[in-house]
């Protein structure tokens, strides 16, 4: 399990990977996926993180599907 990925370099993969498949600029991924949300490891030892993205509906899929995959490799981000 890796704990050494933080929120910042979370979305810096995310948007360089859904500018590779989708489109579009950084800015525009970037402000569709939003911040990351950090919880405590006590309360959340499994993902302790969580983003809520915006956008059209083909936006919010791209980056859920997106979220699906980094879950299982990061569940946990370091603050």
């Amino acid at each position: 399990m890796k704990t050494n990925m933080t929120g910042d370099k979370l979305i810096d993969l995310m948007v360089a990977r859904l500018v590779r498949d989708h489109g579009r600029s950084k800015y525009h991924w970037r402000k569709v996926i939003g911040a990351v949300r950090l919880y405590g490891r006590d309360t959340h030892p499994h993902c302790n993180w969580t983003i809520t993205p915006t956008g059209s509906f083909q936006e919010i899929g791209a980056v859920e599907t997106l979220l699906d995959e980094l879950r299982l490799r990061h569940p946990l981000l370091s603050g």
